[in-house]
């Protein structure tokens, strides 16, 4: 009697599987006898029907030459698994990969595809009703704070303006000059502290509550590569009645201690490069994504790892749109010429984005932070900015080929002053582009959450004790362990790290910046931060 045998393959947990879900059954059926002829190892049981062998991820393999092989006349290295073969582990893993590497260069490496894991995070959609409840909470803190920070600005400016005035002191030494003989034992007013009683409560410059109310509030963050300086709260306010802004950091200590304090002072203050460079700021100026440049030799407040830079630049990152609204109506701003010499630049730059774009889609995390190495080794001096050869020198290693036109264009752009060397993280932004600033705002929420001490990187140990596997989808399937997920991932993060104990925030961005690229949907970016970091 002849008997059919129908099972189900196990899987091994070590073998790499994409999160992209199943999305139709085999339609082949084999029979025994065929299986036989292709393979040496004669099989265990009498007739094994492998059509009924379906496994929930078999069409997953899309990186393996088995998506494009007919199975019947397969010369693929992977071949079909036989009872009597060794289940495959990691390292027959990692040879199936280089083989099929070493037979098309065009393709992406084990390390984009180990990458690419993180992506396993994106469709998940556990726990909405805690997530939401999380959000919540957050937008309520979040209006807490731009409060907080904006009652500091109203007192600092309706009450210390006053009695800092520098009027104060010129009329009261007018009246007394006046109407009082000099007298020698009297010191004069401005080689003394001035009174309570000398103060007067109102002078022609004194700000009210009324004009100080016209204002438009935004939050910004520091370009940097420095962790404790781009992960710096900062809270603007631009008033439209003399054009001026200031800009107010917000700290907090601990669970329960704040302080808000004035981090660029109030004043009129102009663009310091770029197209608009020497013109003074105007409410248009503000949106989000917009750059503002400031003079660090101008303040002197500043932290000496800021001072470093000529430049001090914030990007906006949220604005209040209702203000922003109704300023509008009230203000009328001069148009020039200069708004269609910028949406040239930004064509220029779009263009050579869109060509990268493809190349960079799947080996993103690989390129962007070899990238950032390789121009810090270029970077002789330390201070961030590199000349024309050494940019096309690092796009030639990377095979990321620009038209000799597309390059000079781009460059005369980025190098308007003129001096021959550009910043080359300004060079990244605008030649290979960026993630938008929704997204930015979570992957410094998972620094900041690592970096507790905040001292601008974080130990290995600490991010494999805080990286959390549990819920990604191939933990949830069975095909793999939280230890083999996070050990793939902290393999790609150290790839990009300079130090082999600890990330720095330049890297960490650049990681997660590369992983953007091959991702349309934010909320699905969004959840590969928040799922394994908590956020």
């Amino acid at each position: 009697m002849e008997l059919e045998v129908k099972g189900v393959a196990a899987a091994s947990k070590s073998q790499i599987q994409p999160f992209f879900g199943r999305k139709k059954p085999l339609q082949q059926r084999w029979t025994s006898e065929s299986w036989t002829n292709q393979n040496s190892c004669p099989p265990v049981v009498p007739r094994l029907d492998l059509g009924s062998l379906v496994d929930s991820d078999e069409d997953n393999f899309s990186y393996i030459p088995l998506s494009t092989a007919d199975p019947q006349n397969s010369s693929s290295t992977l071949g079909w698994i036989t009872p009597c073969q060794t289940t495959y582990t990691q390292h027959h893993l990692n040879e199936l990969c280089v083989q099929h590497e070493e037979a098309n260069t065009a393709d992406i490496t084990t390390l984009d595809r180990k990458a690419l894991l993180q992506q396993g995070y994106a469709d998940n959609s556990c726990d909405t009703q805690q997530r939401a409840r999380k959000l919540y909470a957050e937008i309520v803190a979040a209006e807490k704070k731009k409060q907080t920070v904006a009652e500091q600005v109203m007192i600092d400016h309706l009450s210390r303006a006053v009695i800092s005035d520098p009027e104060q002191n010129s009329a009261i030494e007018q009246k007394e000059s006046d109407n009082i003989l000099p007298d020698s034992k009297i010191t004069p007013l401005r080689f003394r502290k001035r009174t309570l009683h000398e103060t007067k409560i109102r002078t022609n410059s004194t700000l009210t509550e009324n004009v100080l109310s016209h204002k438009l509030q935004f939050d910004g963050r520091i370009i940097s590569r420095n962790g404790r300086n781009a992960c710096r709260e900062l809270i603007g306010f631009f008033f439209t009645h003399d054009q001026s802004l200031t800009i107010y950091e917000y700290r907090q200590f601990g669970k329960n201690r704040t302080i808000v304090l004035p981090f660029i002072k109030k004043q009129i203050y102009s663009h310091q490069c770029g197209r608009r460079k020497g013109k003074q700021y105007q409410l248009g100026d503000f949106y989000v994504g917009a750059t503002l440049t400031f003079l660090s030799s101008d303040h002197l407040s500043l932290p000496e790892s800021i001072k470093e830079s000529t430049l001090l630049k914030l990007r906006i990152t949220n604005i209040d749109q209702i203000a922003m609204d109704s300023l509008k109506t009230t203000s009328v701003e001069q148009k020039d010429d200069i708004i269609s010499q910028e949406t040239n630049d930004r064509l220029v730059f779009k263009a050579i984005q869109d060509l990268l774009k493809e190349k960079l889609h799947k080996r993103g995390v690989r390129i962007l932070t070899g990238l950032g190495k390789y121009f810090q080794q270029l970077d002789k001096e330390g201070n961030g900015l590199l000349d024309k050869a050494d940019f096309k020198q690092a796009l030639k290693v990377f095979h990321l080929e620009v038209s000799e036109k597309d390059f000079e264009s781009a460059w005369l752009i980025m190098n308007d002053n003129g001096n021959g060397k550009v910043d080359y993280g300004e060079f990244k932004r605008n030649i290979i582009g960026e993630m938008n600033e929704y997204r930015k705002s979570f992957v410094r929420k998972a620094f900041m959450k690592l970096d507790f001490n905040k001292t601008g990187s974080v130990p290995i140990i600490n991010i494999r004790k805080c990286y959390c596997a549990k819920k990604h989808s191939q933990v949830i399937s069975g095909h793999s362990t939280e230890e083999e997920i996070k050990s793939w991932f902290l393999e790609t993060l150290k790839v990009a790290c300079s130090k082999s104990d600890e990330v720095s925030y330049g890297e960490f961005e650049d990681y997660y910046e590369g992983l953007s690229i091959g991702i349309v949907d934010d909320e699905d970016f969004v959840n590969i931060l928040r799922t394994p970091w908590g956020i």
